[in-house]
């Protein structure tokens, strides 16, 4: 989608307890009405009729579906980045491997509330400069807390720990929402037990010495 950064913006930030509760009526029928309907049919009048407001009122919060979506989408963003925050602050576990399940339950547990939601999020999501910034900024301290407890963790046997921690943050975060995301339900204890025994046996398997390519004939 091309649509304006300004287009982007809400247009109203609520400075009381009702304009905060019309807020959250728009968001919630969105969410209902993208997950419902999909995001093509899923109009304004449909969220405005659905939140039970005028589509005058909408338009005083959203200039249009876009922007609902850009936030309906951060408030995911912060919610996984509080959870993940807050997983980080308890005490760790010995065992790399549940240390890395509860992570992953983390991450599960942040994507289980609308899987069809979810797909919307991930193939219609607005080209919004502000919101990939934000996703960015996530990665980043996740990949930083991740290769600090590579570093300092006895059981970890991989050699490139920046390299080690994106692949893990990634793994966690992508497979996590396109598994979910999809339109064939998978269950979350299979794909957390699985999830799981991939990073760990990755993470803790011996480095394998580099393979030399083959010697070019005649050479």
């Amino acid at each position: 989608m091309t649509t304006g950064r300004r287009g982007l913006q809400p247009r109203k930030q609520p400075r009381q307890a009702r304009a905060e509760l019309t807020r959250q009526r728009i968001l919630t029928a969105a969410a209902h009405v993208f997950a419902e309907y999909g995001y093509a049919a899923g109009t304004t009048n449909r969220i405005a009729e659905h939140a039970r407001i005028s589509i005058g009122s909408l338009y005083q919060y959203y200039p249009n579906k876009d922007a609902i979506l850009v936030e309906l989408v951060t408030r995911h963003l912060d919610a996984g980045a509080a959870a993940i925050r807050e997983r980080q602050d308890e005490e760790e576990p010995d065992s790399l491997e549940e240390i890395l399940r509860g992570f992953a339950r983390t991450v599960i547990e942040n994507h289980l509330d609308d899987p069809q939601l979810l797909r919307v999020m991930g193939e219609q999501v607005p080209n919004s400069p502000e919101l990939f910034e934000k996703v960015a900024r996530h990665e980043r301290e996740r990949v930083a807390y991740t290769q600090e407890l590579l570093e300092r963790h006895p059981e970890v046997r991989v050699e490139d720990t920046y390299v080690a921690a994106r692949l893990t943050v990634s793994t966690i975060e992508l497979v996590v929402h396109v598994l979910i995301a999809a339109p064939e339900s998978i269950d979350t204890t299979r794909l957390e037990n699985e999830l799981v025994a991939m990073l760990t046996r990755y993470l803790t398997a011996a480095p394998s010495a580099a393979v030399e390519p083959p010697a070019r004939e005649g050479g």
